[in-house]
């Protein structure tokens, strides 16, 4: 027979203390050290665990924190999400983790739902941060918003997309290149996410002639958008708003039998850890992600205790050179 669950009387009991008391103790509230150490000694003696369910309903928090990410085929995201919930592990708190599969709709009814079932704040890549729901949302909970800004949240670590995005085409212009391909993921249904509006900016800035092609970040579906625009008029270089779209091209080069950089040159845009290991290395952007890990979960820990101070950081680039990209003649 499984053993019952301790209760705090029990731990009452075993200490000559109230049970208000040792739930003081447990908590570190209002008594000694010595208290408390005894408390906890026999509370572990006893095989006492807090209820949680009863412990959110006297203290108004859960301990959950939502994770909406975009999509989960992209491993850049993938990676984040491990780093996020480590780290609110470390802070007592848990990630209940939700991938929204690159669809704005499956994103706002997941946000909703994440609300709705009272976590006790939300970290979010936005697939569309310019969505009239989430000044709603941002009304009712703590959020905090990774990559692109969000009107009303606690806190954001967004990207220094505009100096990214100039830093990647700069280094492809340098190298002779005047005819690419943008592969993104950024559906036509939301068209002004910041990276994607400056790379066309940018482009007729510096004289370049791209062509913007919406790829997935799954590894089937990305070969298969690089497919098409390789088997086509064929650019020079492909730049990649994800380091995961960025292995289609890989792949798409090889099944036409072209080589990288040879035939055509292939840029990335996040620094996975898996973009050093193929042959030749990605070039790509690093956005230091630990850094990002870090932030966020300081902003969203200091919103869910209380803390009414909205806070920024601007994640900067860092170009990561390796060996997809050929200087052209």
């Amino acid at each position: 027979m499984p053993r019952k669950r301790a209760t705090i009387r029990e731990v009452a009991q075993a200490t000559g203390l109230s049970p208000a008391a040792v739930s003081y103790a447990l908590r570190g509230l209002q008594v000694s050290e010595e208290t408390m150490e005894r408390v906890r000694a026999a509370a572990a003696e006893l095989g006492y665990e807090a209820d949680p369910i009863a412990r959110a309903l006297a203290s108004g928090r859960t301990g959950m924190i939502g994770l909406l990410c975009g999509s989960l085929e992209d491993l850049w995201q993938q990676s984040l999400a491990v780093g996020i919930s480590r780290g609110l592990r470390e802070k007592d708190r848990y990630a209940l983790i939700l991938d929204a599969v690159g669809d704005p709709a499956r994103e706002r009814a997941f946000a909703q739902r994440l609300r709705d079932q009272r976590v006790d704040g939300l970290i979010v890549q936005p697939i569309d941060p310019a969505a009239a729901f989430w000044a709603e949302l941002c009304e009712s909970l703590p959020v905090v918003a990774i990559g692109d800004s969000i009107a009303g949240t606690a806190g954001e670590v967004v990207f220094d997309n505009r100096r990214g995005v100039t830093m990647a085409l700069e280094h492809l212009r340098d190298l002779g290149h005047r005819r690419l391909a943008v592969l993104t993921s950024t559906r036509a249904s939301t068209p002004d996410r910041p990276a994607d509006v400056h790379v066309t900016a940018e482009a007729d800035r510096l004289g370049l002639d791209i062509e913007v092609v919406t790829a997935p970040h799954g590894l089937a579906g990305a070969t298969s958008a690089a497919r098409d625009v390789l088997a086509g008029r064929r650019p020079t270089a492909v730049f990649c708003f994800a380091d995961s779209i960025a292995y289609g091209v890989y792949a798409a080069a090889q099944e036409l039998g072209l080589s990288v950089p040879g035939d055509v040159s292939v840029m990335g845009y996040d620094d996975h850890p898996m973009s050093g290991l193929l042959s030749p290395g990605l070039t790509t952007v690093d956005w230091d992600i630990d850094g990002i890990v870090r932030a966020a979960v300081r902003l969203i820990s200091a919103a869910t205790d209380g803390g009414t101070r909205r806070r920024r950081v601007v994640q900067a680039p860092t170009l990561r050179e390796r060996g997809s990209v050929a200087r052209l003649s």
